[in-house]
């Protein structure tokens, strides 16, 4: 099941940015200095981290309004886990046992 959007990509990026200006611009000056600040502290190291998930986010949202994004073959699963030696008490700590 895939999403049927009327939007390019091109589009779609452009409006996310419109999207976050006009939260931005929306902002109190003293909200948009805490946030500054709050920037500030995160290093560039985190700010690549959180850069490289956002995609797993999306992902995880979309999860949530579209059930199919996410079909995953449970005898995969179960096949693996056949085949690896993790004690039973493990296995159902994960949920995966």
């Amino acid at each position: 099941m895939q999403s049927q959007g009327g939007l390019s990509e091109s589009q779609l990026q452009e409006r996310i940015k419109q999207f976050a200006f006009d939260k931005w611009e929306s902002l109190p000056a003293t909200q948009k200095i805490y946030a500054k600040r709050i920037l500030g502290v995160i290093t560039y190291k985190w700010r690549w981290q959180i850069a490289m998930n956002i995609p797993y986010l999306a992902i995880f949202a979309l999860d949530k309004t579209i059930p199919a994004v996410h079909e995953f073959d449970m005898a995969l699963l179960a096949n693996i886990t056949s085949k690896l030696p993790i004690p039973a008490f493990m296995t159902s700590l994960f949920g995966i046992g």
